[in-house]
């Protein structure tokens, strides 16, 4: 475990890996699935709160293991059972999100026992992997030593919450000290401490894969609202419904992949922070697209507290929240704007009104969907015909 090369060329990501990500397609459809019970029950806001605990626990345990197995992946016996204890782990944090998204709305205290030791599990398999790291890659000592001193510090204050049972707010508050301390760790590594040699192609491709991992949530939501209405025979709207979830869905993909992220990750890897943390966001938004489309089957069933426009904006709010982020980290990332992200911007916001407008003629969910699905079509149309400028002048400009 010396370190592997950060310019190794065409390094990709391996078939354990894959199999890794595998664990988190269960947490992420477990989170959506809750969120989408808690929107059908008109628990909106504390649906959102949990939804938003969940999102952050299952992309942080992620996101550890990615950038690490990015430096130092030796695919050893050692490493790859080491990897399979964290794959437990993910599955028992999975286990525990249905009790702490009901003990949000329902119980005095926050009931993350479970996923506290699922964290437990993954979090010591975690540091023995950095242990074996800081045997052999010496030179690294001071990065490796901060790593394991903050998942440490971190993990022994989830476990002093998860024991003490303190009100669900004042425990959320309480979270924002190993929240701290999990997220600056890392960043006191890499810029203090000399870092670690993560690959930047390999890290992009990481989290582009875990981007499709999410968006595989909108597939069964929209795979969800099918069967509902399939109880009665194929119909149009079942077409309609088809093709929006799926044009959505497709949409996002396409709308993501139009950012360079590896090219400018290897140019700028100081920027790394900003771009690796604000995708938490977007993978808990994307997520949240499949727990809207999920609601909205409950609305064809008629098992929803919540009236059209509502749960419209179950799926619109977490897409405008994907746009937005996606946009805002582009020009954060690449420290570049341009007009044209403004106007389609715009023209997304102008999209996602119609659906509502819609609602409010009293059209059916259906063809409220379709015109939903539209609006990452902006952005694709957009960059296909003008705004590839922009990423070859931005592509140009690394090169120089």
């Amino acid at each position: 475990m010396v370190g592997r090369d950060p310019a190794e060329p065409h390094r990709a990501a391996t078939p354990l890996e894959l199999l890794f990500d595998l664990t988190f397609v269960v947490a992420f459809g477990t989170a959506a699935n809750e969120l989408a019970h808690a929107l059908a029950e008109d628990h909106v806001v504390p649906g959102i709160v949990a939804f938003a605990f969940a999102t952050f626990a299952v992309s942080w345990a992620w996101i550890n293991f990615t950038w690490f197995a990015s430096a130092y992946d030796t695919d050893d016996w050692i490493y790859r059972l080491t990897t399979m204890v964290q794959m437990v782990g993910v599955l028992i944090l999975a286990l525990g999100l249905p009790a702490m998204f009901s003990s949000v709305h329902d119980g005095d205290t926050l009931d993350n026992d479970v996923m506290v030791w699922g964290y437990v599990v993954m979090r010591v398999a975690m540091v023995a992997q950095w242990w074996r790291a800081s045997r052999h890659d010496t030179g690294r000592l001071p990065a490796i030593r901060v790593y394991v001193g903050s998942i440490l510090a971190a993990q022994v204050l989830w476990c002093v919450l998860a024991v003490v049972d303190l009100p669900v707010t004042t425990t959320f508050v309480a979270m924002l000290v190993p929240l701290l301390i999990e997220l600056a760790g890392p960043g006191w590594a890499e810029r203090r401490c000399g870092g670690t040699p993560w690959h930047a192609h390999h890290v992009a491709e990481r989290y582009g894969l875990m981007v499709i991992i999410t968006l595989g949530e909108g597939l069964l939501g929209t795979m969800v609202t099918l069967t509902a209405l399939a109880e009665t025979g194929l119909t149009l709207d079942i077409a309609l419904l088809a093709l929006a979830g799926t044009a959505l869905t497709f949409g996002m993909w396409w709308m993501y992949f139009i950012v360079p992220h590896a090219e400018i990750l290897h140019a700028h890897r100081e920027r790394s922070f900003l771009w690796g943390y604000g995708q938490m966001l977007l993978f808990g938004s994307v997520v949240g697209v499949g727990a809207g489309l999920h609601a909205a089957a409950y609305y064809l069933e008629h098992h929803t507290e919540l009236g059209l426009a509502a749960t419209l904006a179950t799926v619109v709010v977490p897409f405008a929240l994907f746009a937005v982020v996606l946009y805002l980290l582009y020009a954060g990332f690449s420290r570049s704007l341009d007009p044209i992200h403004v106007v389609l911007l715009a023209v997304t916001a102008a999209v996602l009104a119609v659906p509502f407008l819609l609602a409010s003629g009293n059209d059916e969910i259906t063809w409220c969907l379709v015109a939903l699905s539209c609006a990452p079509w902006v952005t694709v149309i957009g960059y296909e015909t003008v705004g590839h400028r922009h990423n070859r002048a931005l592509l140009d400009a690394l090169e120089d």
